[in-house]
């Protein structure tokens, strides 16, 4: 998940094979570490690994909008923070052979990376300043 104006970025570990109900169950302890303020939507792709996004809605109360078909466009955020995540993930690969740890790892390395979209400030802290202000 990636909070849209500072980028922050939460990576979320899902055991198995990445199906709906375990990305379903990833997301909504994650949602739940940000302050209610943060929890407004998501926005996804049409990707099936959200067919249990009503499920999702129904718990968090968080509704789940989706980019229309072969439109990355609408969700550039998200596009340019899959491009940063394959310097750590190439495609195609492996994510099960990654620990809760190295994902953390990552993502606090991504959060703590310059951004030139954030005036150099990191996603870190742009978020905590975000925080700030939403308590």
């Amino acid at each position: 998940m990636v909070e849209r104006s500072t980028r922050f970025l939460l990576l979320v570990d899902l055991p198995g094979n990445n199906r709906a109900e375990e990305l379903r169950d990833g997301l909504i302890p994650a949602l739940y570490s940000l302050p209610a303020a943060l929890r407004k939507s998501l926005t996804w792709d049409q990707g099936s690994e959200m067919a249990r996004h009503a499920e999702f809605t129904a718990v968090t109360g968080v509704p789940v909008y989706f980019c229309d078909p072969h439109s990355p466009w609408q969700r550039g955020t998200n596009e340019n923070t899959n491009g940063l995540l394959r310097q750590y993930f190439p495609k195609y690969s492996d994510l099960s052979i990654y620990t809760p740890q190295h994902l953390a790892a990552v993502a606090t390395g991504l959060n703590n990376r310059p951004r030139r979209i954030l005036n150099d400030d990191t996603p870190a802290e742009r978020f905590a300043r975000l925080l700030s202000t939403a308590t």
